[in-house]
């Protein structure tokens, strides 16, 4: 989620440049040119950087960081063990 503080022409310019940095990506891959690669991806991170995709937390009520750890490992263990396979997508 995008930090909510973000006004919607900077949001919307924040998500133009993650897909183009994505489409670099693909493109790059494509090519089979690392250098231009690695470029690509430190603009992804940069992009979900500044999004609040990544990077310090941008919430301030205390609560946990959790992105980047499987549901299972966090505490919300017990309400994922109880989902169907069709609940998560057959994860």
């Amino acid at each position: 989620m995008a930090k909510p503080g973000l006004d919607d022409v900077t949001r919307d310019h924040l998500v133009a440049r993650l897909m183009a940095a994505r489409r670099a990506v693909r493109d790059a891959k494509k090519a089979a040119d690392r250098e231009a690669e690695s470029t690509a991806h430190r603009a992804v991170d940069e992009a979900k950087q500044a999004l609040g995709e990544r990077g310090p937390v941008w919430w301030d009520d205390g609560s946990p960081d959790l992105n980047r750890r499987m549901a299972k490992n966090t505490l919300y263990a017990d309400w994922y063990a109880k989902l169907t396979r069709s609940d998560h997508g057959g994860l």
